[in-house]
């Protein structure tokens, strides 16, 4: 079977990694991939969103089974070129992409379908997001309604934070088109978790709950980032939150696009807060979240094809896709993420960190200058660690991460 995975980061790395293990994969390619990448897939110069390209190699190749990491080529409907020329994908389409792609969509779906979620409005002007703000006060969280790369909402603990975070995305414009429409919630307190599940319809298998750190700096201090690291299994969350999830989230979710004409097949990657009112969306994705994807791989003892085709597999049980203990993902980023960062710096290390125990370092923003090994994003690795505590996968991921060296 030939399998190809769309995406260059370390989310990629650790979806083409997993899937190199299945005994019935026979390639693996990858589009653009990277270089760690590269020691598992061999590499396409195509990018993720070169969607008409990638459908050609694809058909050229003789692909079996597509799969997509980042959500923008989702959003511009891959899914649906794919399908229609009778190639298979995992992924949903540019219609279920909508969920991720607009806040306003899946803030109005989750209201209407009464799935626990903040009260909301959505603004298209700036001077009435303004004036709400004056109305409302704080604490509130503002979001771009587009896709921001994951920095597009900003929990605003004061007046003067939340207005700065509607002039930035409607005056001044940093996210561009994504901000044309700022979505403004209440402020929710809590846990904040992360429940992926894989979707057919309205089947689902869900996957074991994760939770990812957002700030950039130790201590839950910085700036929000794209995620510095995750861990999996959740040991306080208990089993009937879990089912809340379930049963409150996820079913009502697929059945709400159902509704409304779109079967779902995919990631559902759901951000939640467990409130003392019990699970609430923040939002949801429609793909696989990173880091977490990076500690689930590690945790997964299943061979991932089945997991993806749960649905033609009905004794495929959630409690038996685990190895036993936890797993980890810890983010190692260059000097100013997630704001301005050099790139071009070598990076040293990294074969001694993956060959200590329990460990695989995965390639996010890195390529090669000269055959050497540079930096070339925020993001630069992501070191993954298994163990049979939490505390002795964490201890080896941070183990690993200090044979990494680069500047900054």
């Amino acid at each position: 079977m030939r399998v190809l995975v769309i995406g260059s980061g370390a989310r990629e790395h650790a979806l083409a990694w997993k899937l190199a293990q299945s005994r019935r994969v026979t390639r693996v390619y990858a589009a653009p991939g990277n270089p760690g990448i590269a020691a598992c897939a061999e590499c396409i110069p195509l990018g993720a969103t070169q969607i008409a390209e990638l459908a050609e190699f694809a058909e050229r190749r003789h692909i079996d089974l597509t799969v997509v990491g980042p959500e923008v080529p989702l959003v511009e409907g891959i899914a649906d070129a794919f399908r229609q020329h009778g190639l298979s994908i995992f992924g949903p389409g540019a219609a279920g992409g909508t969920l991720e792609g607009s806040k306003a969509f899946a803030k109005n779906l989750m209201t209407e379908a009464g799935i626990p979620t903040a009260q909301h409005h959505t603004f298209t002007l700036a001077n009435e997001a303004f004036a709400y703000l004056e109305e409302h006060g704080a604490p509130v969280v503002v979001k771009a309604d587009g896709n921001a790369a994951g920095k597009g909402a900003i929990v605003a603990l004061d007046m003067a934070t939340a207005q700065d975070a509607v002039r930035q995305m409607m005056v001044d414009r940093v996210f561009g088109a994504a901000g044309d429409v700022v979505v403004i919630e209440d402020y929710l307190q809590g846990d904040e978790i992360g429940s992926t599940a894989i979707c057919s319809g309205t089947q689902y298998l869900p996957l074991t709950l994760t939770q990812d750190h957002k700030r950039a700096l130790d201590n839950d201090q910085g700036l929000n980032t794209g995620g510095m690291g995750a861990f999996t299994p959740l040991p306080f969350v208990d089993k009937l939150q879990e089912k809340c999830i379930h049963e409150q989230i996820i079913a009502p979710t697929l059945n709400a696009l159902k509704s409304q004409g779109i079967s779902f097949s995919g990631v559902l990657y759901s951000n939640i807060m467990l409130t003392e009112r019990g699970p609430m969306v923040l939002e949801h994705n429609t793909r696989f979240g990173d880091p977490e994807t990076q500690a689930l791989m590690m945790l997964l003892q299943a061979d991932l094809l089945d997991v993806l085709a749960f649905a033609a597999n009905p004794a495929l049980q959630p409690d038996t896709l685990w190895r036993e203990g936890y797993a980890v993902s810890l983010t190692l980023a260059s000097g100013g993420y997630p704001g301005k960062y050099r790139t071009g710096l070598p990076i040293t290390g990294v074969e001694e960190a993956s060959r200590l125990e329990g460990v695989q370092v995965f390639h996010a923003g890195t390529s090669l200058q000269d055959g050497r090994l540079v930096t070339a994003g925020g993001r630069v690795l992501s070191i993954a660690a298994h163990g049979q505590t939490l505390q002795e996968a964490v201890a080896r991921a941070y183990d690993a991460a200090a044979h990494v060296k680069f500047e900054g």
